[in-house]
């Protein structure tokens, strides 16, 4: 399975409106607290905006809620993992990515066979509080070798100044976040993430 290397992520279907038009092909709606209408609706409008424009919508954690809507693909965290039913994951026909921060996490994901795995943080992050000091690049090259032909995706304090490197040690996605959401210009930011992962697309 081939992924985007531009691999964006966001907390709300208005983001994905906002940003997904200017040719974002693969997102991950991440949203970690509302209630259950609320998310339906937010995962239902999300994934209208993304078949309109061919892109791929990933949802984070609510795996249940991605199956009643017909989505094709959700990422999961270990804790979420520990909990979630990967049989009726893959029963209902979805692909699944997954999140890995040390060695046992990793062996842990690819027992559960996923589509790809996640790697973070690989710089200081301030999306959330951390219990992983930053991996660094050449961990990158480490969890290729381990993850052999999956697609790896290298998440964490990554800018479009960062990314060259971040693909140089094998990774096939740059994972991103606030270096787009928290710019002064979002729409901006997207474009020059897409330019500057153009030759790896």
């Amino acid at each position: 399975m081939k992924l985007d290397p531009f691999y964006l992520i966001v907390d709300s279907a208005a983001w994905i409106e906002r940003l997904v038009p200017l040719g974002v092909k693969l997102v991950q709606l991440r949203i970690k607290v509302q209630d259950e209408a609320s998310l339906r609706r937010e995962v239902r409008t999300a994934k209208a905006i993304c078949d309109r424009h061919g892109c791929q919508l990933i949802v984070n954690d609510y795996w249940r809620i991605a199956i009643e809507e017909d989505c094709d693909f959700v990422h999961l965290g270990q804790e979420d993992l520990a909990e979630a039913d990967v049989k009726a994951i893959r029963g209902a026909g979805l692909k699944l990515g997954l999140s890995t921060h040390d060695d046992a996490e990793l062996e842990t994901a690819l027992q559960a066979e996923p589509d790809y795995v996640a790697l973070g943080p690989i710089y200081p992050t301030i999306l959330k509080a951390m219990t992983w000091a930053p991996q660094g690049l050449g961990r990158i090259a480490i969890w290729k070798q381990r993850v052999g032909a999956l697609p790896l995706v290298a998440i964490g304090g990554l800018t479009v100044e960062r990314i060259a490197g971040v693909f140089a040690q094998g990774a096939q996605c740059a994972a991103v976040v606030t270096d787009i959401t928290r710019n002064t210009h979002p729409e901006a930011r997207a474009a020059e993430w897409l330019a500057a992962t153009a030759q790896w697309r």
